[in-house]
């Protein structure tokens, strides 16, 4: 797993900023705002994002601004995102809250007319721990769904999970469903 993570980072940072033929973004622009919005999906692994007749609504809501830049991951259209995220928890016995920051990149291997889908990876460091990962570094894998609505306005259906890759004993993992806006300058 961790080798995934290395490789993915290695590749990002020397992949070519382009926003030419980008679904993430218009031609001219390098620049991309973001706001994320997502309800909980229980806990679980990777793979229960993959079943959503199993997903049970736990009471926290989710949060995140993301600002990204341009790239190629393996010739194929990337962002490189800066991200910020609040979840809020409503029962403390049940959700967790926390405030924390990452970097993560997401790849589009898939798109067809403004319609696009993909994946992402990165790493978060969060201000405090919980009863489902007893770390304050945790990774996020996302998967999305986006379509282009406007002239440099896309919406994106995602999926994300956050876990710490087992580098602690307690790691439930954590997941989330949601919607995002995004406006690229």
């Amino acid at each position: 797993m961790k080798n995934i993570f290395i490789a993915i980072f290695v590749f990002a940072l020397f992949g070519a900023a382009n926003a030419a033929n980008n679904v993430f973004f218009d031609d001219a622009d390098e620049n991309s705002l973001s706001i994320y919005v997502a309800q909980s999906t229980g806990s679980g692994s990777l793979l229960h994002l993959m079943y959503p007749g199993i997903w049970e609504i736990v009471p926290m809501t989710s949060v995140m601004v993301q600002y990204s830049q341009p790239m190629t991951i393996f010739r194929f259209p990337a962002r490189m995102n800066f991200n910020l995220i609040q979840n809020i928890a409503y029962n403390s016995a049940d959700g967790l809250s926390f405030f924390g920051g990452g970097i993560s990149w997401d790849i589009a291997p898939i798109s067809w007319h403004g319609i696009y889908a993909g994946i992402g990876v990165g790493p978060y460091y969060r201000d405090n721990h919980d009863h489902w990962v007893s770390s304050r570094l945790v990774f996020g894998e996302k998967f999305f769904i986006g379509a282009r609505i406007a002239e440099r306005t896309r919406v994106e259906f995602f999926t994300l999970h956050f876990s710490n890759g087992d580098f602690t004993e307690t790691n439930l993992g954590f997941n989330f469903a949601g919607l995002s806006i995004g406006y690229s300058f």
